[in-house]
Formats: C-alpha cells, structure tokens, sequence
C-alpha cells in the first residue's frame, strides 16, 4: 500500500498523538508498505517511511489568540499554517490512502476534490477526540472520511453506523517500556521518597493542579510532572505554594521516557475524558499502578485492578496514591504482561488489515463520494 500519514506536529513534537502516528507508520514501513509522513519537524536519521518537511508555526505562537469556530486552540491556529506547506508536498495520486487526526484543515486538505482524476481514501483517527465525526454544528459539518479509526468503545458505538469504522486502540513500545532499575539521579528525583508521576500536557482537561493538591497531602512525597503547554506558569506557581522542595516540571526526549517511568513509583492521570491515553499503558508497561479517574472508558483500557476513583477531592485522590504505593513485585510484573497486548507490532496489524479494506471499498465507481 501507498500510505501517507500527515499531521503538523510530526517528527517536531513527541505526544501521544504524534507518537501513536509515528508508531503505526514506522511498523507499516517495516512490513514492506511505502510509507510517507509529512510533518513541521525535521528528517530523523533511521526512520523507515519517507519524510518530507513543510512548514508550520508553532502553537505555542498561538496560546494567547481568541477563540473562533475553526480556531478553537492553538493546535488548530498551528494546523492552519500547515495547510501551504502539506498543500505543496501532497501529490493525491502518489498514495491509496491517507491519515491525519488533524481536523479541520489537514482533513480537509487531504480530501479535497482532484482535477487529475479521484484522490486517495482517507481516513481519521479519533486521536484528539471524535467530535468531527459526529456534531452537525459549525465546521463540524464539512467533515467526511472513507474509514475511522476510534481509538476506545464509546467511539465506535457512537460512529459505527455513519462511518466505516475499526476499534483500534493506540500502544507502547514494550521493548523500551519495561520493567527496571530506578535511576532517579539523572532526573534529580530524591532517592527515598514515594515519586508520583504525571505526563501531562499542561491545559486545563489534565487538572495537574488538583495532582498537586493532592500530592502535597502526603507527607514527604515528591511529584514529577513531564509536560508543557499554556498553564506552565501557574502549576509552576501552585507547586512551589504547595509543594516547595518536593516537585519537578522536566521536558525530555522520548528516549529518556522509559526510564523517567522506571524511577517513579505511582502513576497519576487526572483527565476525565482521555481519546486513549498513551501514557496509561506505558505506566502500566514499566509496572507502575495508576491512579485514575474512574470511567468505562479507561477500564477497557487498565482493567478493573487499578486504583480508579471519582477524582475529585484531593483527599482521596492522595488516599488511593499512597495505597498505589505499597503494591507488591508480583503485581508490578501483571501490569506489564497486561500492557504486552498494546504493543505497536499488534497494533499496527490491525491498522494494516483496515486500511486495506478501506481501499478495497474505495475502489469502485462511486469512490471517495
């Protein structure tokens, strides 16, 4: 298959999205498919798919802009300046099929009509949520794909009878996501105490805020959080208040990650509504509990043995992380059998056993309709 994967953020932000992306591209390349990804970042030596640079503002240029239908966030203003680049480098008929999570204007560039004869099928993953798929409001209303990827059940009972559709969830490379020694040094983390981990974007649907809260109710403990984005200057602020000497924001490289898990040893995702959630299953890979918010969604994902409550009071929340705490050895080794099934190899099976049936449907005389 001739596959093109297009999203601003690729090869210059490693988050989950990107990552997931990044992830299905790199094992379908791997298999013998001709892969191309554009992105905003720059070549990375050994990847084997084709890359290809176009140009993007950052979104962090774009935190302070108002709010508009089609410019609801900075991604989107980001998404926006995109467009000239992906419209320069995208040739529709070099590919079978394309994929973006980007919406509105990488969706709609990828399936703009062609004067050269049909373009290629196109599918959206619900990364970032599937509201594209479903509202009828604002720009809402001129989406359209030729197949779906919903990365959780709700997604796909919802879309299911719309959309072609395919329950794919996102994964870990359990090779790098492992049990291991704790090498808190490199991080500057304390060597005794309970280490609480969060990866987080820092916008307001994490609430790392209410992590710190409840955090600071624990005597000695320290959290690390990993992340950036617009709140970076008022966690920093609410940590120092409430947790002077006993907190650390880093940034690393996707390489350091696996063993910034290892070293901690809870933890903590305080978003309620999570298209997937990366992060549970590489916390889940390197043995670590979660402590969670309780929902359907994130049980299909961790099971039912994981320290999940209605996050709200930061009481209980710091009751359950210090229960997390104490588990044992055996039950560190279970969540990582767990996770094994996430693994990228299995995931991207199911992508390519989609993607071909989406061309297969595509094909025919009304094609891309």
């Amino acid at each position: 298959m001739r596959i093109l994967f297009a999203l601003p953020g690729f090869h210059r932000l490693d988050r989950g999205a990107e990552i997931a992306l990044i992830s299905v591209a790199s094992e379908l390349a791997n298999r013998g498919d001709e892969v191309t990804v554009i992105g905003s970042g720059q070549q990375r030596p050994d990847m084997p798919y084709r890359f290809i640079h176009a140009a993007s503002i950052r979104r962090e240029k774009f935190e302070a802009m108002p709010s508009l239908p089609g410019l609801r966030n900075e991604c989107a203003y980001e998404e926006l300046t995109f467009v000239p680049g992906l419209l320069r480098h995208f040739r529709p008929g070099d590919y079978d099929v394309t994929l973006t999570c980007g919406y509105p204007y990488a969706n709609w560039t990828l399936r703009r009509p062609t004067l050269r004869g049909p373009r290629p099928a196109h599918v959206f993953v619900t990364q970032n949520g599937d509201w594209p798929a479903f509202a009828q409001n604002s720009e809402y209303r001129f989406f359209g794909c030729e197949g779906l990827v919903c990365t959780n059940p709700e997604f796909f009972q919802r879309n299911q009878d719309r959309w072609r559709c395919a329950l794919i969830p996102n994964g870990a490379d359990t090779s790098r996501f492992c049990l291991g020694s704790k090498q808190r040094e490199q991080f500057g983390l304390p060597p005794d105490s309970l280490v609480v981990l969060m990866v987080s974007a820092l916008i307001p649907s994490k609430r790392v805020g209410l992590g710190i809260e409840a955090v600071s109710q624990i005597p000695g403990a320290h959290l690390v959080v990993a992340g950036d984005g617009p709140l970076r200057q008022e966690i920093d602020e609410a940590a120092s208040r409430l947790l002077p000497g006993r907190f650390s924001r880093i940034t690393l490289s996707p390489e350091q990650m696996p063993a910034l898990y290892q070293s901690a040893d809870v933890f903590l995702h305080l978003s309620k509504q999570e298209a997937f959630g990366n992060v549970y299953v590489e916390a889940m890979a390197c043995g670590l509990p979660v402590v969670a918010h309780d929902s359907a969604r994130l049980r299909w994902i961790v099971g039912d043995d994981e320290f999940l409550l209605e996050a709200e009071n930061p009481a209980d929340i710091a009751r359950n992380i210090e229960l997390a705490g104490k588990i044992s050895p055996s039950r560190q080794n279970s969540s990582a059998k767990k996770a094994a099934a996430y693994a990228w190899t299995n995931i991207a099976t199911s992508y390519r056993e989609f993607l071909q049936d989406v061309i297969a449907s595509s094909s025919g005389p009304n094609k891309n309709t």
